[in-house]
């Protein structure tokens, strides 16, 4: 199921794999029924050395913890804004190869094409996995938006250039808004309507939720 490709060690090398792999993202619906979500999230140790990659699964629609997976590993790149997924996503399909319970969608706690080269963690994890994959990042990387409305379910596109890569959503009355995007095989559409369906209580969605628990220690 899980594709790699050499990692790259400088930033050249990282924007080529970008652009190699952005026309794969599949910015249409392929979902069949989802059963299954999944949450993903990487922590690191003091010395920025280790990377904490937590998967969580949850039943779908009850959001119902099914199975989890939690693994170290060497952090794979710097921290270097718009290459989010060199850093993570090597560790989080390491904990994915210890998920027997294949997820039908992941929400990642990061952006999808609203990014700057359009394939931000959320397209890049879609892209290796095959799995659907949506980006719910808590703060805003790019584009500009309209005032979302204060009532839960409010959003405005997010544009960039006159594009949309995203939306501004509100995901609880009166609280901060979060930015979706299409990771792979989702429209923007379907990706607000999960996204909801994912936070029945809480800004953020139950998977993430989940899975910061377990990086957290």
């Amino acid at each position: 199921m899980l594709q790699r490709h050499p990692w790259p060690e400088t930033i050249e090398e990282a924007i080529a794999i970008q652009e190699h792999l952005r026309p794969l993202v599949i910015t249409e619906n392929q979902l069949e029924t989802v059963r299954y979500v999944a949450g993903v999230d990487v922590g690191y140790n003091s010395a920025d050395s280790v990377s904490l990659a937590a998967v969580t699964v949850l039943s779908f629609p009850d959001l119902q913890l099914q199975q989890q997976s939690v693994v170290r590993s060497p952090t794979a790149f710097p921290c270097i804004p718009g290459f989010l997924s060199f850093r993570e996503v090597p560790a989080v399909l390491d904990a994915l190869e210890n998920i027997s319970l294949k997820p039908d969608l992941i929400l990642c706690d990061g952006q999808g094409l609203a990014q700057p080269r359009r394939f931000g963690l959320a397209c890049h994890l879609g892209v290796l996995t095959g799995i659907a994959t949506i980006g719910v990042a808590k703060t805003r990387f790019i584009g500009e938006h309209s005032e979302v409305g204060l009532e839960r379910g409010s959003w405005q596109p997010l544009l960039e250039d006159g594009t949309i890569v995203g939306a501004a959503l509100r995901t609880q009355t009166g609280v901060k808004p979060i930015y979706v995007s299409i990771g792979h095989r989702i429209n923007l559409t379907s990706a607000i309507e999960y996204v909801l369906r994912c936070t029945p209580r809480y800004r953020l969605p139950e998977t993430t939720r989940w899975a910061d628990r377990l990086t957290a220690g």
